[in-house]
């Protein structure tokens, strides 16, 4: 969290570097990483510095409508790594074909306006920010002869698969992006006329919203990374060395692209943060399919995997990883702290622990929770601002308490059950049982790093 904080809390409308202040990784860049793990945590316990880094975002529009039109799109394309606002990435595949980037500012900018009470980021920087992804959508994407939205030749968040045709994440998040799009031009249509936008143009958002597709393979009953993935021949894992990951030092891409291997979470990334599209069983089957798959030669994957292994009931797999994202700097797992700190991974210490554990989700502004501990932890306290309130939730094995500390009385769901949480009195409810399942394996080698917890003597 201080980590977290120094590289953003006082950023001033300035881009968040993948390494903070703390080393030369990635020569001052900024990723998708902030927008995604540092701009979630800081929303709902610093959200000021939320307000900066999007505005910052807001100020590099005028770039990105231009690198839209040179790219023969409309709105505006963000740049996926940069430091002023143009794009800086040299290999396009990742960098242009990666245009998740758009909706991952838009989900940023939506959940800070759901968890902030601030109309006047959301009239200055919030609607054009929304618009402006939105039509990079329509644009980028069709509707095909059956009347199915797709957004063919793009890259999700597993750069081990480029340029692939409706990616899940990407998808999913448009959708979103499209949606809250549409919202803000109904709610504030003197903004969104100076910016051109008008029912008619939302209308057409919406129609892609509604359309979007999700690739499913109804044969393995599971949905594709992207369309046509789950066809790939397998990456022959049995046969690769522990010495040769990450694989990218080591195969060539054009490899890496054609196999059913992930470099990080993806599809799974999906899951957590549009987890309103898929059910419970989707889920389940989803994680063990694509953990079998899942290399994590990314530090930002470890957290996110912790978070569905929690979710779908590895608890013991859920622990292990929000060790490895907590401890990736301290133990210097990826052997490369020299160049600068893990930011969003140390970020996501705090998604595996809140998300995770604590089962927190935001859903259209409305808080829900399914807590469950593992068996290394006896008790998890966390405090969130949201909406105006200071909310105190504790967890220990058998309950869960939700408490006011500042504000009026906030609705939350706990385990689908809605309850009022209020400051007259803690909200103690009952934690659910755990089914038992066995978890899935991870690819050999790939094993997340167990955390080493202190040992007391007899």
């Amino acid at each position: 969290m201080f980590h977290c904080l120094q590289s953003a809390a006082r950023a001033e409308k300035r881009a968040t570097p993948a390494k903070g202040l703390t080393g030369p990784g990635y020569d001052g860049h900024t990723f998708w990483d902030t927008d995604t793990f540092v701009l979630p945590v800081l929303t709902y316990t610093a959200p000021n510095a939320v307000r900066d880094a999007l505005a910052w975002r807001h100020s590099i529009l005028d770039l990105a409508r231009a690198r839209a039109k040179e790219l023969g799109l409309r709105g505006a394309t963000l740049p996926w790594r940069t430091i002023a606002g143009q794009e800086c990435s040299a290999y396009w595949p990742a960098g242009t074909a990666a245009f998740h980037i758009n909706a991952d500012v838009a989900d940023a900018v939506a959940r800070y306006q759901d968890a902030v009470d601030d109309p006047h980021f959301e009239r200055s920087c919030g609607v054009e920010l929304l618009v402006e992804t939105a039509r990079l959508w329509r644009s980028l994407g069709h509707h095909d002869k059956n009347g199915n939205f797709r957004i063919d030749g793009v890259t999700g968040p597993d750069e081990y698969t480029a340029v692939a045709d409706n990616n899940v994440y990407t998808n999913l998040m448009a959708q979103r992006n499209l949606r809250e799009a549409a919202d803000a031009v109904v709610a504030h249509p003197d903004v969104a006329a100076k910016l051109g936008a008008d029912v008619e143009e939302a209308a057409s958002w919406r129609d892609a919203a509604d359309d979007m597709v999700a690739p499913y393979d109804s044969d393995l009953g599971v949905h594709c990374q992207s369309e046509g993935f789950t066809r790939h021949e397998r990456w022959d894992f049995e046969h690769t060395p522990p010495e040769s990951y990450p694989l990218l030092l080591h195969y060539p891409y054009f490899d890496l692209y054609r196999k059913q291997v992930v470099k990080q979470a993806d599809l799974v990334q999906a899951m957590h943060l549009r987890g309103d599209a898929f059910t419970d069983d989707e889920k389940l089957r989803n994680f063990d399919y694509y953990e079998q798959i899942t290399v994590r030669d990314s530090s930002l994957s470890a957290c996110t995997q912790a978070v569905m292994a929690a979710e779908v009931g590895h608890m013991e797999l859920a622990f292990e990883y929000f060790g490895e994202a907590a401890l990736i700097d301290i133990d210097d797992l990826q052997h490369n702290t020299r160049d600068g700190l893990h930011i969003a991974s140390l970020a996501g210490s705090w998604i595996a622990a809140v998300n995770g554990f604590g089962g927190m989700r935001d859903h259209d502004g409305h808080l829900s929770f399914t807590p469950r501990l593992p068996a290394q932890l006896t008790r998890l306290s966390f405090g969130l601002s949201f909406q105006g309130r200071c909310l105190r939730v504790e967890v220990t094995p058998r309950h869960a308490s939700y408490s006011l500390t500042r504000g009026d009385p906030l609705e939350i769901t706990h385990y689908g059950a809605r309850l009022t949480v209020s400051g007259d009195k803690p909200a103690r409810k009952s934690i659910p049982r755990l089914p038992a399942r066995d978890a899935p394996m991870q690819p050999p080698g790939c094993e997340p790093r167990r955390p080493k917890l202190p040992t007391t003597e007899k």
